[in-house]
């Protein structure tokens, strides 16, 4: 289901622009480490590093990683090391971690496979912790609050969450929660009021979903073939992108975001690679890492998990309302 292209009237440039402006964070699961890389490809730094080592907590399958405080920090969910944490960028040293490494528990101070770490404007941290059933907020190293409850893994709002794996910050101060058993898809206060819900049947596996618009979102479908959808609040699907085989087709995309300009970004994790979809054409233009081949050399990939832009004023545009 392709966009509808909107003729431009603006004068026809010189040459093609890059594909995005700026630098392209990509947590980089299989391989334990981050990368960023720019629209040529280069590969600009990596973390660990020679001269920036894993923090104590240890850096063991990143599934996620956005940057912070304008570009000086990045923040990291290592979902199967049970921990977030947070490095200064570019240096790399350990700032905050939160978590008990390789130790999975409901009780204060522990995680079980945190997925979708962020940190909010007023400085608390959010985190779907996944395998515990609920989401959790963190200030300073204690726990704050939560949303659901260990123990009780069943969509009912707003009491209980079915396994969240998404906690996507909007612009009212409200998260954006996706809920993997049921497909459901909430908006929630972080006092734990329900705004709205969603079922999307459709969808086997919603996977970090994303405002976009006025009513218009955004999110993954964790499979494979996996897809990306957008729809209403109401459930309406408006657009879709899902081949079911060929070099288009994703197999279990976990993040797609649009990116200034329109195109949509998506970590295909079991390809190996983090592409770029024009929606208008539902085609890939843009890609980073080889197809169905893991390696660790330049300009490949293992099982990408998760991705961010960092703009050149140094602003991250897919997720604005951040710390």
């Amino acid at each position: 289901m392709a966009r509808s292209a909107i003729p431009s009237t603006s004068p026809t440039p010189a040459g093609p622009p890059p594909v995005f402006q700026g630098r392209l964070l990509i947590a980089d699961r299989g391989n334990n480490r981050l990368l960023l890389v720019n629209a040529d490809k280069q590969l600009l730094w990596t973390f660990p590093n020679a001269h920036a080592p894993a923090p104590p907590t240890g850096f063991y399958f990143p599934d996620d990683a956005f940057f912070i405080h304008h570009g000086t920090g990045i923040i990291s969910n290592q979902e199967g090391n049970d921990t977030v944490v947070e490095i200064g960028f570019p240096s790399g040293k350990p700032l905050w971690a939160y978590g008990h490494p390789h130790v999975a528990s409901s009780a204060a101070g522990y995680l079980h496979e945190p997925d979708d770490a962020y940190l909010l404007e007023d400085g608390r941290v959010v985190v779907a912790d996944a395998n515990n059933c609920r989401v959790v907020i963190i200030t300073g190293e204690q726990q704050s609050g939560q949303i659901g409850k260990p123990g009780s893994c069943v969509h009912a709002p707003p009491g209980s969450l079915g396994y969240p794996n998404g906690d996507t910050p909007l612009r009212d101060g409200n998260i954006l929660i996706s809920e993997v058993h049921g497909s459901w898809i909430s908006e929630y206060t972080l006092a734990g009021r329900l705004v709205w819900t969603v079922q999307l049947p459709q969808i086997s596996y919603v996977s970090d979903p994303q405002q976009i618009g006025p009513d218009l979102y955004l999110v993954a479908d964790y499979a494979r073939p996996g897809g990306l959808f957008e729809f209403t609040r109401a459930g309406r699907i408006v657009w879709s992108y899902r081949p079911t085989s060929g070099p288009g087709m994703l197999d279990h995309p976990s993040l797609a975001e649009v990116l200034p300009g329109g195109l949509i970004c998506t970590n295909d994790d079991y390809r190996d690679r983090v592409v770029i979809i024009d929606p208008h054409t539902n085609q890939i233009v843009w890609q980073y890492g080889a197809t169905d081949h893991p390696g660790t050399q330049p300009g490949y990939l293992n099982t990408p998990d998760g991705f961010d832009l960092l703009a050149p004023d140094n602003t991250t545009p897919t997720h604005p309302f951040t710390g």
